[in-house]
Parts: structure tokens; C-alpha cells; sequence
């Protein structure tokens, strides 16, 4: 089967055919580090590591960068408000972006380059960019002349015409009051670095393309980032680059928002949520369950019942797989996925489908385990356990069972941390089981009767008595 990607470019989905054969290069637009993230942010992480691992599966060599802008007005504007050093602002988020990666299972990026530490390729492209004709100097700023690329705002389907593109600060001698600013020109107590127009800082959008340039070339396949950013970043990005002469990205990939009362979650509106937060109060398997389900380009409303809902579905996964092995030991997942999974990932990361394939799996393991078949329920499991790694949601890889970096903060069931509402369960079972042992068993079935009503079941195994969140 070929994957099949949406290009937002051509308004289609296409066929993937890569540059390289049997390669991929991916080139996602990641933090601006003014702040600490939010799940909206992470949306795009999580949605991007996905087609990154299935396109692994599929058998491609991956090469994916995940830029960090680490100078921008809004990190300078943090550095105002909070009377702390941009750079100081930047790490300490940059930091916390890698924390909320890692804790939801993002494999880490083949690169992470920083915008400031490519100013020198910023000054050569402006240079070869002047050369052209295509941008000009004006009081220390360097501009962009939108007019001398014709295929200006192809990406976003608009009309020149009617484009009103407003003037940051301090962005004076402009030929053109829709032309972008390449080089921002330094202003008192700013950050700074020397080019042959003036000091100066970069603009957002000159730092992907440098950057993009340098690490994936000329032309790379895949193109990654918010729906946001369609206009004006990668519609700037694609006119910089490629009046500068790359062929640059062959697909444009764009996920959809996480909204909250049909808002963009965002900072700056006050509606969002960190994830620093979320995994103190909800398992990060679970969280990542809850982003990473719905289809890509598919608008994800927060609410905690969704999230309640995403909880109890992973659920019902995870009790099917400590299940079997309880009864049969380890079980190592299958050399691939069904058919019927493949089929719905390749059609442009048919994420929900895929999942209903999971679940299907594990209903009819259940069953098998119901009729005391152990080789069918066996095989059931290796099969879901292929499919979940391909996720990232293995409940049994080392990652999330406590062995990999993923198990420093677990959170827990229904807003619980995960190891306080485990330790007074297992308290209540100690007392539940005391209660068996002396023949009281109207008041063990009163502690059970009691733990479903808070919506968890206990089953009792050769093992000991274990706990999951009720599946209904």
C-alpha cells in the first residue's frame, strides 16, 4: 500500500512519493519558547510522532527536525513583563517543552536546531535574497517584497489584493505595506547580532527557512505544523525560500487546534491548559490517548468528560492486556499490524479507524478469554500490541510500565494522581481481602459494591485482587 497524505498545497490528498527513495524528511515548525506548554501545543508533537512512526513501520529511514524559536516579540515582550533575560525565559521553556514531549512518548527529533544559532545562515540567505531582487534593506530592516514572488499566498488560497498585513514595531521604510520583515533592526536594550545591514534581530519566518535549508537541503518531502501557521509563517516561508532557489517542502501536513468553548487554546486568551497540570491529575498514556485518537486535521474541544471518556476506552485496552498476561506471561507483539489497520493508516493517518481495529481486537480477545481460549486470546494481543506501538500506547512497553523516561509522572484516575488513588485502593483491597480471609464476605461485598459506585472494577485473579476504571 502507498501512503496517502493531505497537502494542503494542492487542497488534496495525495500519493506519497519521497525525494529519496526509501527516506523521509520532515520538517515541523516546534516551540516558541516564551511560555511553558499547553496541551494545544503538544497536539502537534503528538499528531507529527505518530505519521513519524508509521512511516518508520512502513520501512522509510526518517530524518525529523523540530526547530525551537528561542528569539521572537513575544519572548522579548515576556522579558518586559517579567524582568527576567529572554534567554533565560527561552531555555527554561524550551526545557519545559522537552518535559511535556517526553512524558507523553514523543520519540525524540533527529535534530532540535535553535533559531539563534543560525544567524550566519539567515545573513546568507537575505544576501542571495537582495541579489534577486526579492527583498531590500530600509533603516536597519531587512524586507521581503511579496510582489516580486507571483505565487505569493498560493498555501493559503487568498487574493494579494485583499491581503492586509499590518507593521510590527519599529518595521519603518517599507516599499510595500504588505511586505515581511526578514531582519528586525535592533532597538535599545534588545537582543542583537551584526549583519552587513545593521544590528538587528531575525524574524520568525526567516528562521525556518534558514534552518530547514540547512539541515534537510534544498527540497525535503514533508512540511509540519498548526493550522495556524498556514498564514502568514509558511505562506512567508515558502515565498523566502523559494525565490532564494529551493525547490523546498513537497507536502504541507497541518493539524487542527484543541479548542475550549470553541476557542483556539492559547495563553494570550487565558483558556488553556499546561501540561504540566494535566499529567499531575491524568495518566500521560491517557492524555496522549485523548490527543492523538481523534484524525489530525480534526478539531479536538476539551472537556474533562471527553477526557473521562478517553480514559475509560484506554481502559478497556489495558485490562484486556493485563489480563492475558496474567494468564499466559509476556506476549511479544506481533511482526505486524492487521490488514484492516494498515489499510486505514495509510490513508492519510486514519487514526480513528486504526483504533477501532484495536478495539475490535480486544473484544474478540475477551471473548476468546471468556471461552477459555488461550492461543486465540494470545494471538489477539500480540496483534494489539503491534498496533499500539505504532501509537505509541503499548500499555506494556517498558516506556509506560516504569522501565523508560515515561513513568516520572504518571497521573492518575479521574483527575487522581495516579500512585495516590493507587495506594488507597490497594488499601481498601488489603481490607477487602481481610475481610475474606475471616468469612465476612457481606462486608467484602459491601467494599466492592462501594469502589463500583466510584466507578472502578475489581477482579479477582490467582494473583491478587486488581483494579481498573469501569469500561461502561
Amino acid at each position: 500500500m502507498t501512503i496517502r497524505l493531505y497537502d494542503t498545497s494542492t487542497r488534496q490528498v495525495r500519493d506519497f512519493v519521497p525525494l529519496v527513495p526509501g527516506c523521509v524528511s520532515i520538517y515541523l515548525c516546534g516551540a516558541t519558547v516564551q511560555a511553558a506548554p499547553h496541551i494545544g501545543h503538544i497536539r502537534s508533537g503528538l499528531d507529527f510522532d505518530v505519521l513519524r512512526r508509521w512511516f518508520a513501520y512502513r520501512g522509510y529511514q526518517v530524518t525529523f527536525v523540530r526547530n525551537v524559536t528561542d528569539i521572537d516579540d513575544k519572548i522579548i515582550a515576556k522579558e518586559r513583563e517579567l524582568g527576567t533575560p529572554w534567554w533565560q525565559i527561552g531555555y527554561a521553556n524550551e526545557r519545559a517543552f522537552d518535559d511535556a514531549y517526553t512524558a507523553l512518548g514523543c520519540l525524540p527529533p533527529t535534530g532540535e536546531p535553535r533559531a539563534t544559532g543560525h544567524v550566519p545562515e539567515m545573513v546568507e540567505m537575505m544576501r542571495g535574497l537582495i541579489e534577486r531582487g526579492n527583498a531590500y534593506a530600509a533603516d536597519g530592516n531587512v524586507y521581503f517584497s511579496v510582489t516580486s514572488y507571483p505565487d505569493y499566498l498560493a498555501l493559503s488560497n487568498q487574493e494579494l489584493e485583499n491581503l492586509r498585513q499590518p507593521s510590527g514595531e519599529g518595521e519603518t521604510g517599507k516599499r510595500d505595506p504588505r511586505d515581511f520583515a526578514l531582519w528586525k533592526a535592533a532597538k535599545e536594550g534588545e537582543p542583537s547580532w551584526e549583519t552587513p545591514w545593521g544590528r538587528g534581530r531575525p524574524g520568525w519566518h526567516l528562521e525556518c527557512s534558514a534552518m530547514a535549508h540547512k539541515y534537510l537541503g534544498e527540497a525535503f518531502d514533508v512540511h509540519g505544523g498548526g493550522i495556524d501557521l498556514i498564514f502568514p509563517h509558511h505562506e512567508n516561508e515558502i515565498a523566502q525560500s523559494k525565490a532564494y532557489g529551493d525547490r523546498f517542502a513537497q507536502y504541507w501536513v497541518h493539524n487542527a487546534w484543541v479548542t475550549m468553548s470553541g476557542e483556539k487554546m492559547s495563553k494570550s486568551l487565558g483558556n488553556s491548559v499546561l501540561v504540566s497540570e494535566m499529567v499531575q491529575r491524568w495518566r500521560p498514556i491517557v492524555l496522549r490517548y485523548y490527543l492523538a485518537a481523534p484524525h489530525y486535521r480534526s478539531t479536538i474541544e476539551y472537556s474533562e468528560e471527553a477526557l473521562r471518556e478517553a480514559e475509560s476506552a484506554f481502559g478497556r485496552i489495558e485490562g484486556f492486556a493485563q489480563r492475558v498476561v496474567e494468564q499466559a506471561g509476556v506476549v511479544e507483539p506481533a511482526a505486524e499490524v492487521p490488514p484492516a489497520f494498515a489499510e486505514a493508516m495509510d490513508d492519510d493517518l486514519g487514526v480513528p479507524q486504526a483504533l477501532a481495529v484495536v478495539h475490535t481486537a480486544v473484544r474478540q480477545g475477551n471473548a476468546a478469554l471468556a471461552a477459555d481460549d488461550k492461543e486465540n486470546a494470545v494471538a489477539r494481543l500480540a496483534d494489539v500490541r503491534a498496533m499500539l506501538g505504532v501509537l505509541g500506547l503499548d500499555p506494556l512497553d517498558d516506556f509506560w510500565t516504569g522501565a523508560g523516561a515515561g513513568a516520572g509522572a504518571r497521573g492518575g484516575a479521574g483527575g487522581v494522581p495516579f500512585e495516590v488513588a493507587d495506594s488507597l485502593v490497594q488499601l481498601v483491597l488489603e481490607q477487602r481481602q481481610a475481610a475474606r480471609g475471616r468469612k465476612d464476605y457481606a462486608t467484602a461485598d459491601a467494599i466492592r459494591d462501594r469502589l463500583a459506585e466510584a466507578g472502578l472494577s475489581v477482579e479477582d485473579t490467582p494473583n491478587g485482587s486488581r483494579w481498573t476504571l469501569r469500561s461502561e
